[in-house]
């Protein structure tokens, strides 16, 4: 038999060959092909993570879509179109609004009726937002002191809250009733309500006793977020109790204090239910506020004008106070992260 040919393969011109048919990459090529891989990989997780960001975003913008419906409907339209009536006599002496300008604004500082209700408020937010922000921590700091019957002493204190203002106005006014009234047992000539010199005192009393219980349900609140271990070191240092409220518990309540004195001075300013049941802004006008006149020029008088105006004048500076309560007091607040 003829011997089987095997096929000689030059390993030499096949290694060539090789090289010529695939190229071996140099140690550039490969690096920049990584580079390549993580940038597109950068890419594509950058492109995921701002699609995620725009569903997170779509989905918060549509769970807000109800309140700001709400908050548009009921505050931002109302207010724009006080300030453009603010700016026409609107009254029964015209048929159709007639663009007046500044004339409601003018007539407003020379209405001595307003200025009587203006200091009026003043005077019921300098004396209630103080009393009743003390009350409220007198209370809270009381209920949480107790071993035994937090709960129903905390019940207690928050129970005039739960009564309408209304409903509150009329147990006053049996307190009030000369005769036969609470206090006209003790003395029959007290009529608190129809003196002009004590009418706006008896209306900051009850004013107080309904919004004190509701405010001490925030101190409560900012009570238990206070570490335990101030006071005992407090306590370690020999502090007393005055010492220990004016540098530790006090200071630690004071984002409490923001939220309650802007909640407060509002309350002040907008609390109008009573005073339609009890004195209806008299004897005289000493205790007429703000947003009563407002009520009355508006509704009573029908001059829409002019109610517009102090509509805007009362917005303008409630805004203004809150604010810079807020971001005055505010970076001097201490929060326990």
């Amino acid at each position: 038999m003829a011997e089987t040919m095997m096929p000689q393969v030059n390993l030499g011109a096949g290694t060539v060959l090789a090289d010529t048919l695939f190229p071996q990459e140099t140690a550039g090529e490969t690096l920049r092909k990584q580079e390549l891989a993580k940038e597109k990989s950068y890419e594509t997780a950058l492109k995921k993570e701002i699609t995620n960001k725009w569903k997170r975003t779509l989905t918060g913008w549509l769970l807000l879509a109800p309140s700001l419906v709400f908050l548009c409907v009921f505050t931002i339209y109302p207010i724009v179109k006080s300030i453009i009536s603010s700016f026409y006599l609107d009254n029964l002496s015209v048929m159709q609004p007639v663009f007046a300008g500044f004339s409601n604004y003018i007539a407003l500082f020379q209405d001595k009726v307003y200025w009587e209700c203006f200091w009026n408020n003043l005077l019921i937010a300098v004396v209630t937002v103080p009393l009743s922000i003390g009350l409220a921590v007198a209370m809270a700091m009381f209920a949480n002191s107790l071993k035994w019957g937090k709960a129903a002493a905390r019940l207690g204190f928050t129970y005039p809250t739960f009564i309408p203002l209304v409903a509150a106005a009329n147990i006053w006014m049996f307190i009030y009733t000369p005769i036969y009234g609470l206090l006209g047992y003790i003395n029959p000539n007290w009529r608190f309500l129809a003196d002009g010199k004590t009418a706006i005192w008896a209306v900051m009393v009850m004013l107080v006793w309904k919004q004190a219980g509701y405010i001490m349900l925030f101190y409560v609140a900012g009570l238990h977020g206070i570490s335990r271990e101030l006071f005992e070191a407090a306590k370690i240092d020999g502090a007393n109790g005055w010492q220990i409220f004016t540098r530790v518990t006090w200071p630690m309540l004071k984002p409490t204090t923001i939220y309650v004195l802007i909640i407060t001075l509002t309350n002040a300013y907008k609390m109008v239910d009573h005073l339609y049941i009890m004195t209806k802004g008299g004897p005289g006008n000493a205790t007429n506020v703000l947003l009563f006149y407002i009520y009355q020029t508006g509704f009573d008088y029908w001059d829409t004008g002019k109610a517009s105006a102090m509509t805007v004048i009362l917005v303008a500076v409630l805004l203004m106070v809150t604010s810079v309560c807020f971001f005055v007091q505010d970076k001097k607040a201490y929060y326990n992260n």
